[in-house]
Protein backbone atom coordinates (compact mmCIF):
# COMPACT_ATOMS: atom_id res chain seq x y z
CA UNK A 1 0.00 0.00 0.00
CA UNK A 2 1.24 3.43 -1.14
CA UNK A 3 0.04 7.01 0.52
CA UNK A 4 -0.87 9.82 -1.32
CA UNK A 5 0.29 12.87 -0.18
CA UNK A 6 -0.87 17.01 -0.91
CA UNK A 7 1.28 17.76 -4.11
CA UNK A 8 3.65 20.81 -4.76
CA UNK A 9 2.38 22.82 -7.56
CA UNK A 10 4.89 25.00 -7.01
CA UNK A 11 7.87 27.03 -5.48
CA UNK A 12 5.36 29.00 -4.00
CA UNK A 13 2.65 26.22 -2.93
CA UNK A 14 2.89 26.18 0.74
CA UNK A 15 -0.83 24.47 1.75
CA UNK A 16 -4.45 23.49 -0.46
CA UNK A 17 -7.37 22.65 0.31
CA UNK A 18 -9.76 19.44 -0.65
CA UNK A 19 -11.99 20.81 -2.51
CA UNK A 20 -13.79 17.76 -4.06
CA UNK A 21 -13.30 13.80 -3.95
CA UNK A 22 -13.92 12.78 -7.25
CA UNK A 23 -13.34 9.21 -5.72
CA UNK A 24 -14.13 7.18 -2.43
CA UNK A 25 -12.89 4.14 -0.79
CA UNK A 26 -12.73 1.39 -2.94
CA UNK A 27 -12.38 3.08 -6.67
CA UNK A 28 -10.12 1.51 -8.63
CA UNK A 29 -7.89 4.27 -10.48
CA UNK A 30 -5.01 4.19 -12.59
CA UNK A 31 -1.86 6.42 -13.34
CA UNK A 32 -3.58 9.55 -14.99
CA UNK A 33 -6.70 9.50 -13.19
CA UNK A 34 -8.06 12.20 -11.30
CA UNK A 35 -8.89 11.47 -7.99
CA UNK A 36 -9.55 15.32 -6.37
CA UNK A 37 -9.86 19.15 -6.66
CA UNK A 38 -7.22 20.83 -4.45
CA UNK A 39 -7.81 24.58 -4.42
CA UNK A 40 -4.51 26.51 -4.12
CA UNK A 41 -3.43 30.63 -3.73
CA UNK A 42 -3.18 30.07 -7.93
CA UNK A 43 -6.70 28.89 -8.10
CA UNK A 44 -8.23 25.17 -8.05
CA UNK A 45 -6.62 22.27 -9.71
CA UNK A 46 -7.84 18.90 -10.29
CA UNK A 47 -5.10 16.28 -8.92
CA UNK A 48 -4.23 12.67 -10.52
CA UNK A 49 -2.33 9.84 -9.49
CA UNK A 50 0.79 8.27 -10.65
CA UNK A 51 0.21 5.04 -9.87
CA UNK A 52 -2.25 2.05 -10.45
CA UNK A 53 -4.48 0.50 -7.18
CA UNK A 54 -7.62 0.78 -5.12
CA UNK A 55 -8.37 3.54 -3.02
CA UNK A 56 -8.32 2.33 0.15
CA UNK A 57 -8.65 5.18 2.36
CA UNK A 58 -9.23 9.36 2.01
CA UNK A 59 -7.34 10.56 5.10
CA UNK A 60 -8.65 14.60 4.05
CA UNK A 61 -12.33 15.85 4.39
CA UNK A 62 -13.40 18.02 1.95
CA UNK A 63 -12.85 22.01 2.89
CA UNK A 64 -9.68 20.93 4.81
CA UNK A 65 -7.04 22.67 4.20
CA UNK A 66 -3.40 20.83 4.42
CA UNK A 67 0.42 21.90 3.99
CA UNK A 68 2.42 20.41 0.95
CA UNK A 69 3.61 16.95 2.34
CA UNK A 70 0.18 16.10 4.16
CA UNK A 71 -1.52 12.59 3.65
CA UNK A 72 -4.50 12.83 1.58
CA UNK A 73 -5.20 8.97 0.62
CA UNK A 74 -3.59 5.20 0.67
CA UNK A 75 -3.89 3.42 -2.12
CA UNK A 76 -3.42 -0.47 -2.41
CA UNK A 77 -1.47 -1.79 -5.64
CA UNK A 78 -3.25 -4.53 -7.74
CA UNK A 79 -2.76 -7.97 -6.21
CA UNK A 80 -1.60 -6.45 -2.73
CA UNK A 81 -3.48 -7.03 0.06
CA UNK A 82 -5.63 -3.80 1.45
CA UNK A 83 -4.57 -3.40 5.53
CA UNK A 84 -7.56 -2.91 7.27
CA UNK A 85 -6.67 -2.92 11.40
CA UNK A 86 -8.60 0.19 11.68
CA UNK A 87 -11.59 -1.19 11.01
CA UNK A 88 -11.80 -3.82 13.22
CA UNK A 89 -10.42 -1.83 16.48
CA UNK A 90 -13.06 0.53 15.52
CA UNK A 91 -15.27 -1.83 15.81
CA UNK A 92 -14.24 -4.14 18.83
CA UNK A 93 -14.79 -1.25 21.30
CA UNK A 94 -18.69 -0.71 20.54
CA UNK A 95 -19.50 -4.17 21.65
CA UNK A 96 -17.00 -4.15 24.40
CA UNK A 97 -18.90 -0.57 25.72
CA UNK A 98 -22.30 -2.01 24.86
CA UNK A 99 -22.34 -4.82 26.74
CA UNK A 100 -21.30 -3.45 30.15
CA UNK A 101 -24.33 -0.76 29.97
CA UNK A 102 -26.47 -3.63 28.88
CA UNK A 103 -25.54 -6.01 31.97
CA UNK A 104 -25.87 -3.39 34.54
CA UNK A 105 -29.45 -1.86 33.30
CA UNK A 106 -31.73 -4.81 33.95
CA UNK A 107 -30.85 -5.87 36.85
CA UNK A 108 -32.25 -2.55 38.39
CA UNK A 109 -35.62 -3.66 36.58
CA UNK A 110 -35.73 -7.30 37.57
CA UNK A 111 -35.32 -6.38 41.16
CA UNK A 112 -37.80 -3.04 40.83
CA UNK A 113 -40.28 -5.51 39.19
CA UNK A 114 -42.21 -6.95 42.12
CA UNK A 115 -42.74 -3.66 43.54
CA UNK A 116 -46.63 -2.02 42.68
CA UNK A 117 -45.73 1.51 42.38
CA UNK A 118 -42.24 1.32 40.52
CA UNK A 119 -42.48 -1.38 38.03
CA UNK A 120 -44.85 0.30 35.63
CA UNK A 121 -42.22 3.32 35.50
CA UNK A 122 -39.04 1.39 35.58
CA UNK A 123 -40.84 -1.44 33.08
CA UNK A 124 -41.28 1.70 30.39
CA UNK A 125 -37.72 3.09 30.92
CA UNK A 126 -36.08 -0.28 29.60
CA UNK A 127 -38.25 0.27 26.37
CA UNK A 128 -37.19 3.98 25.76
CA UNK A 129 -33.62 2.97 26.54
CA UNK A 130 -32.71 -0.06 24.59
CA UNK A 131 -34.59 1.52 20.90
CA UNK A 132 -33.25 5.09 21.66
CA UNK A 133 -29.59 4.20 21.08
CA UNK A 134 -30.19 1.24 17.99
CA UNK A 135 -32.53 3.75 16.10
CA UNK A 136 -29.88 6.34 15.32
CA UNK A 137 -27.74 3.43 14.46
CA UNK A 138 -29.68 3.21 10.78
CA UNK A 139 -30.33 6.88 10.57
CA UNK A 140 -26.30 7.54 11.11
CA UNK A 141 -26.13 5.99 7.41
CA UNK A 142 -30.08 5.96 5.75
CA UNK A 143 -29.61 5.65 1.89
CA UNK A 144 -31.47 8.58 1.00
CA UNK A 145 -29.26 11.30 1.85
CA UNK A 146 -26.78 9.56 -0.45
CA UNK A 147 -27.99 9.80 -3.72
CA UNK A 148 -27.86 13.66 -3.91
CA UNK A 149 -23.67 13.63 -3.01
CA UNK A 150 -23.57 10.91 -5.03
CA UNK A 151 -24.79 12.65 -8.06
CA UNK A 152 -22.56 15.69 -7.70
CA UNK A 153 -19.48 13.68 -7.46
CA UNK A 154 -20.06 11.67 -10.62
CA UNK A 155 -19.83 14.79 -12.71
CA UNK A 156 -16.22 16.04 -12.61
CA UNK A 157 -15.84 19.61 -11.61
CA UNK A 158 -14.22 20.70 -15.08
CA UNK A 159 -17.20 18.89 -16.82
CA UNK A 160 -20.12 20.15 -15.27
CA UNK A 161 -18.62 23.98 -15.65
CA UNK A 162 -18.12 22.88 -19.63
CA UNK A 163 -21.57 21.62 -19.28
CA UNK A 164 -23.01 25.01 -18.15
CA UNK A 165 -21.12 26.39 -20.99
CA UNK A 166 -22.93 24.16 -23.67
CA UNK A 167 -25.92 24.15 -21.55
CA UNK A 168 -26.22 20.45 -21.58
CA UNK A 169 -27.58 18.67 -18.51
CA UNK A 170 -24.45 16.88 -17.20
CA UNK A 171 -26.87 14.40 -15.10
CA UNK A 172 -28.27 13.09 -18.19
CA UNK A 173 -25.20 12.04 -19.57
CA UNK A 174 -23.71 8.33 -19.19
CA UNK A 175 -19.92 8.86 -17.84
CA UNK A 176 -16.74 7.02 -18.60
CA UNK A 177 -14.78 7.98 -16.18
CA UNK A 178 -13.69 6.02 -12.66
CA UNK A 179 -16.57 4.55 -11.13
CA UNK A 180 -19.03 5.92 -13.73
CA UNK A 181 -18.06 9.33 -13.50
CA UNK A 182 -19.11 11.75 -16.07
CA UNK A 183 -15.68 13.60 -17.55
CA UNK A 184 -14.99 16.51 -19.81
CA UNK A 185 -14.66 14.12 -22.91
CA UNK A 186 -17.92 12.77 -22.55
CA UNK A 187 -19.73 16.33 -22.42
CA UNK A 188 -18.14 17.30 -25.43
CA UNK A 189 -18.88 13.99 -27.09
CA UNK A 190 -22.38 14.52 -25.93
CA UNK A 191 -22.50 18.20 -27.97
CA UNK A 192 -21.21 16.75 -30.70
CA UNK A 193 -24.28 14.34 -31.37
CA UNK A 194 -26.63 17.35 -30.18
CA UNK A 195 -27.44 16.69 -26.23
CA UNK A 196 -30.90 18.65 -25.54
CA UNK A 197 -30.11 22.23 -24.07
CA UNK A 198 -31.32 23.35 -20.96
CA UNK A 199 -31.71 26.89 -19.35
CA UNK A 200 -28.50 28.35 -18.27
CA UNK A 201 -28.03 27.91 -14.35
CA UNK A 202 -25.50 28.89 -12.17
CA UNK A 203 -22.66 26.25 -11.53
CA UNK A 204 -22.50 25.79 -7.34
CA UNK A 205 -19.27 23.70 -7.88
CA UNK A 206 -17.76 26.49 -9.86
CA UNK A 207 -18.53 29.17 -7.74
CA UNK A 208 -17.45 27.45 -4.66
CA UNK A 209 -14.19 27.36 -6.54
CA UNK A 210 -13.87 30.89 -8.11
CA UNK A 211 -15.11 32.40 -4.45
CA UNK A 212 -11.89 31.10 -3.17
CA UNK A 213 -9.10 32.03 -5.80
CA UNK A 214 -8.07 35.54 -4.40
CA UNK A 215 -5.63 36.89 -7.30
CA UNK A 216 -4.04 39.28 -4.55
CA UNK A 217 -2.84 36.47 -2.95
CA UNK A 218 -1.35 35.00 -5.59
CA UNK A 219 0.55 37.53 -6.67
CA UNK A 220 1.72 38.39 -3.04
CA UNK A 221 2.34 34.10 -3.19
CA UNK A 222 4.57 34.69 -6.58
CA UNK A 223 6.19 37.64 -5.60
CA UNK A 224 7.74 36.00 -2.68
CA UNK A 225 8.74 33.10 -4.24
CA UNK A 226 10.54 35.26 -6.64
CA UNK A 227 12.02 37.38 -4.29
CA UNK A 228 13.68 34.24 -2.79
CA UNK A 229 14.63 33.10 -6.39
CA UNK A 230 16.26 36.46 -6.52
CA UNK A 231 18.09 35.62 -3.34
CA UNK A 232 19.52 32.31 -3.68
CA UNK A 233 19.77 31.87 -7.55
CA UNK A 234 22.74 33.50 -9.41
CA UNK A 235 20.89 34.83 -12.21
CA UNK A 236 23.05 35.49 -15.71
CA UNK A 237 21.34 37.12 -18.34
CA UNK A 238 21.80 36.73 -21.90
CA UNK A 239 19.64 38.54 -25.12
CA UNK A 240 19.66 37.44 -29.10
CA UNK A 241 17.98 39.09 -31.71
CA UNK A 242 16.27 37.24 -34.24
CA UNK A 243 15.01 38.01 -37.74
CA UNK A 244 11.97 36.34 -38.38
CA UNK A 245 11.41 36.47 -41.80
CA UNK A 246 11.57 32.93 -43.16
CA UNK A 247 10.16 31.73 -40.14
CA UNK A 248 6.79 34.37 -40.94
CA UNK A 249 6.74 34.23 -44.47
CA UNK A 250 6.89 30.11 -43.70
CA UNK A 251 4.17 30.39 -41.17
CA UNK A 252 1.98 32.51 -44.23
CA UNK A 253 2.31 30.26 -46.51
CA UNK A 254 1.44 26.85 -44.46
CA UNK A 255 -1.81 29.23 -42.76
CA UNK A 256 -3.03 29.90 -45.91
CA UNK A 257 -3.85 26.30 -47.23
CA UNK A 258 -5.72 25.39 -44.12
CA UNK A 259 -9.21 26.08 -42.24
CA UNK A 260 -8.77 28.44 -39.24
CA UNK A 261 -8.99 25.48 -36.79
CA UNK A 262 -6.21 23.97 -38.35
CA UNK A 263 -3.84 27.64 -38.28
CA UNK A 264 -0.28 27.72 -36.51
CA UNK A 265 0.45 30.39 -34.31
CA UNK A 266 3.91 31.79 -34.27
CA UNK A 267 3.64 30.73 -30.56
CA UNK A 268 4.35 27.09 -32.05
CA UNK A 269 7.23 27.82 -33.82
CA UNK A 270 8.91 29.54 -30.94
CA UNK A 271 7.98 26.81 -28.94
CA UNK A 272 9.28 23.75 -30.66
CA UNK A 273 12.57 25.75 -31.41
CA UNK A 274 13.22 26.17 -27.99
CA UNK A 275 12.40 22.45 -27.24
CA UNK A 276 14.92 21.53 -29.85
CA UNK A 277 17.78 23.77 -28.57
CA UNK A 278 17.20 22.65 -24.85
CA UNK A 279 17.67 18.66 -26.31
CA UNK A 280 20.80 20.10 -28.24
CA UNK A 281 21.91 21.89 -24.36
CA UNK A 282 20.19 19.80 -22.12
CA UNK A 283 22.13 21.58 -18.94
CA UNK A 284 19.23 24.02 -19.34
CA UNK A 285 16.28 21.42 -18.81
CA UNK A 286 16.39 20.71 -15.22
CA UNK A 287 16.66 21.36 -11.61
CA UNK A 288 18.84 22.41 -8.80
CA UNK A 289 18.49 20.16 -6.14
CA UNK A 290 20.28 18.97 -3.20
CA UNK A 291 23.26 21.44 -4.45
CA UNK A 292 23.61 20.06 -8.06
CA UNK A 293 21.80 20.00 -10.80
CA UNK A 294 19.46 16.96 -12.17
CA UNK A 295 18.71 17.11 -15.46
CA UNK A 296 15.26 16.26 -16.37
CA UNK A 297 14.05 12.94 -18.31
CA UNK A 298 12.18 14.50 -20.78
CA UNK A 299 11.30 17.89 -22.81
CA UNK A 300 8.04 19.40 -20.58
CA UNK A 301 8.22 23.03 -21.51
CA UNK A 302 5.83 25.18 -19.34
CA UNK A 303 4.10 27.93 -21.04
CA UNK A 304 3.13 31.26 -18.93
CA UNK A 305 -0.16 31.77 -19.31
CA UNK A 306 -1.70 35.08 -17.59
CA UNK A 307 -5.28 34.46 -16.37
CA UNK A 308 -8.52 36.34 -16.73
CA UNK A 309 -9.17 36.72 -13.22
CA UNK A 310 -5.64 38.77 -12.36
CA UNK A 311 -2.47 36.13 -11.51
CA UNK A 312 0.28 33.98 -13.75
CA UNK A 313 0.53 29.93 -13.88
CA UNK A 314 2.52 28.09 -16.31
CA UNK A 315 1.74 24.34 -16.80
CA UNK A 316 3.84 21.89 -18.55
CA UNK A 317 3.51 20.50 -22.69
CA UNK A 318 4.69 17.34 -21.91
CA UNK A 319 7.43 15.76 -24.41
CA UNK A 320 7.26 19.01 -26.76
CA UNK A 321 10.34 17.94 -28.72
CA UNK A 322 8.60 14.73 -30.18
CA UNK A 323 4.96 16.84 -30.88
CA UNK A 324 4.22 17.72 -34.74
CA UNK A 325 3.63 21.55 -34.83
CA UNK A 326 -0.17 20.79 -35.43
CA UNK A 327 -0.03 18.83 -32.11
CA UNK A 328 1.37 21.38 -30.51
CA UNK A 329 -0.63 23.74 -31.73
CA UNK A 330 -3.82 21.80 -30.62
CA UNK A 331 -2.17 20.91 -26.61
CA UNK A 332 -1.19 24.25 -26.45
CA UNK A 333 -4.53 25.57 -27.69
CA UNK A 334 -6.53 23.52 -24.87
CA UNK A 335 -3.68 24.53 -22.26
CA UNK A 336 -4.76 27.70 -22.11
CA UNK A 337 -8.27 26.75 -22.57
CA UNK A 338 -8.69 25.46 -19.41
CA UNK A 339 -5.92 27.22 -17.35
CA UNK A 340 -8.05 30.04 -18.12
CA UNK A 341 -11.24 27.63 -17.10
CA UNK A 342 -9.75 26.67 -14.10
CA UNK A 343 -9.68 22.81 -15.59
CA UNK A 344 -5.51 21.94 -15.14
CA UNK A 345 -4.55 18.97 -13.38
CA UNK A 346 -1.89 19.56 -10.78
CA UNK A 347 0.57 16.87 -12.76
CA UNK A 348 0.71 19.70 -15.28
CA UNK A 349 1.64 21.82 -12.73
CA UNK A 350 4.87 19.79 -11.35
CA UNK A 351 5.90 18.95 -14.76
CA UNK A 352 7.85 21.94 -16.56
CA UNK A 353 11.69 21.15 -16.83
CA UNK A 354 12.04 24.60 -18.05
CA UNK A 355 9.61 28.07 -18.64
CA UNK A 356 8.62 29.92 -21.65
CA UNK A 357 7.48 33.23 -21.09
CA UNK A 358 6.19 35.51 -24.22
CA UNK A 359 4.90 38.83 -24.00
CA UNK A 360 5.16 39.65 -27.79
CA UNK A 361 0.91 40.03 -27.73
CA UNK A 362 0.88 42.47 -25.06
CA UNK A 363 3.78 45.15 -26.67
CA UNK A 364 6.52 44.42 -24.59
CA UNK A 365 9.84 44.40 -27.26
CA UNK A 366 11.38 41.88 -24.29
CA UNK A 367 11.27 40.73 -21.11
CA UNK A 368 13.63 39.12 -18.82
CA UNK A 369 12.39 36.42 -16.38
CA UNK A 370 12.90 35.54 -12.98
CA UNK A 371 13.79 31.58 -12.73
CA UNK A 372 10.64 29.72 -11.16
CA UNK A 373 12.82 26.86 -8.64
CA UNK A 374 14.11 24.06 -8.97
CA UNK A 375 14.12 25.15 -12.33
CA UNK A 376 17.91 26.44 -14.18
CA UNK A 377 16.61 28.92 -16.44
CA UNK A 378 13.28 31.06 -18.21
CA UNK A 379 12.70 32.04 -21.81
CA UNK A 380 11.68 35.41 -22.85
CA UNK A 381 10.02 36.58 -26.16
CA UNK A 382 8.94 39.81 -27.42
CA UNK A 383 6.93 41.31 -29.84
CA UNK A 384 8.03 41.37 -33.40
CA UNK A 385 9.29 44.54 -34.56
CA UNK A 386 10.02 46.06 -37.91
CA UNK A 387 13.52 47.67 -37.80
CA UNK A 388 16.53 48.13 -39.59
CA UNK A 389 18.83 45.31 -40.38
CA UNK A 390 21.80 44.74 -42.48
CA UNK A 391 21.29 42.08 -44.96
CA UNK A 392 24.19 40.91 -47.37
CA UNK A 393 25.48 44.11 -47.20
CA UNK A 394 22.37 46.47 -47.15
CA UNK A 395 20.07 47.88 -44.66
CA UNK A 396 16.55 46.22 -45.21
CA UNK A 397 13.65 46.32 -42.93
CA UNK A 398 12.80 43.35 -41.28
CA UNK A 399 10.96 41.07 -38.93
CA UNK A 400 12.94 41.17 -35.63
CA UNK A 401 12.43 39.37 -32.11
CA UNK A 402 14.14 39.86 -28.95
CA UNK A 403 15.01 36.65 -26.68
CA UNK A 404 16.38 36.58 -23.27
CA UNK A 405 17.61 34.16 -21.51
CA UNK A 406 17.42 33.97 -17.83
CA UNK A 407 20.17 31.05 -16.13
CA UNK A 408 21.15 29.83 -13.35
CA UNK A 409 25.06 30.46 -12.86
CA UNK A 410 25.42 27.22 -10.97
CA UNK A 411 24.12 25.09 -13.36
CA UNK A 412 25.10 26.99 -16.35
CA UNK A 413 27.79 29.75 -18.24
CA UNK A 414 27.22 32.41 -20.42
CA UNK A 415 29.16 30.34 -23.10
CA UNK A 416 26.63 27.46 -22.78
CA UNK A 417 23.81 30.45 -22.54
CA UNK A 418 24.97 32.02 -25.73
CA UNK A 419 25.19 28.19 -27.85
CA UNK A 420 21.39 27.60 -26.49
CA UNK A 421 20.07 31.15 -27.95
CA UNK A 422 21.96 30.66 -31.40
CA UNK A 423 20.13 26.96 -31.18
CA UNK A 424 16.91 28.81 -31.16
CA UNK A 425 18.01 31.13 -34.04
CA UNK A 426 19.02 28.57 -35.89
CA UNK A 427 15.90 26.14 -36.09
CA UNK A 428 13.53 29.54 -36.93
CA UNK A 429 15.88 30.22 -39.89
CA UNK A 430 14.60 26.50 -40.70
CA UNK A 431 11.14 26.20 -39.93
CA UNK A 432 9.83 23.44 -42.29
CA UNK A 433 12.89 20.88 -40.24
CA UNK A 434 10.96 21.80 -37.30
Amino acid sequence: MSDYFMPSLGADMESGKIVEWLVKPGSTVKKGDVIAVVETHKGAFEIDVFQEGTITELCAKEGEELPVGALLARITAPGEKPAVPEKPTEATPEPKTAPPEAEPAPPPVEKMAPLEAPSPDEATSPPTEKPTPREPEPSKAPPSPRPSPAGRAKVSPVARRRAGELRIDPETLEGTGIDGSVSLADVELAASKGAPAKAPSPDPALGKRRAGFDPDQMRQAIAAAMSKSKREIPHYYLSSTIDMTTSLGWLEAYNRERGPEERLLPAVLLLKATALALRDQPQFNGFWEEGRFRQADGFHVGWAIALRGGGLIAPAIRDIDTLSLASLMEALRDLVGRARAGGIKGSEMMDPTFTVTSLGDRGAEFVLGVIYPPQVAILGFGRVIQRPWVVDGEIAARPLLTASLAADHRASDGHAGGLFLSAIDHYLQEPDTL
